[in-house]
């Protein structure tokens, strides 16, 4: 199931519905474009705290899942701690993935 995921944020990426790292997460769930955010589950408890915090405040989605570096790979980039899907089918299909994960 992870590597379906995985697959999905890549096609997010490639499609241009995607946007990572810090900064860019934040932006575009301040802006209201983001509709889940991916948290890497090696991101410090303060990252962690301050998107989970952002998420629940603008009512987006948010998820802990995967190593900074499964994130970086998946989208062709290097390390990264979280993950913004800006497309709301692709935010669909990976929320009822990672829910069936956790159930």
């Amino acid at each position: 199931m992870e590597s379906k995921i995985l697959s999905l944020l890549g096609l997010a990426m490639k499609s241009g519905n995607l946007v990572s790292g810090e900064f860019m997460t934040e932006k575009a769930v301040k802006s209201g474009k983001a509709y889940l955010v991916l948290i890497s589950g090696e991101a410090s408890a303060n990252t962690t705290k301050k998107f989970h915090d952002m998420c629940s405040f603008y009512h987006v989605p948010s998820y802990r899942f995967g190593t900074k570096e499964e994130l970086g790979h998946c989208i062709g980039k290097e390390l990264r701690a979280s993950l913004a899907v800006t497309e709301a089918g692709f935010a669909k299909s990976i929320i009822e993935k990672l829910e069936c994960e956790r159930s």
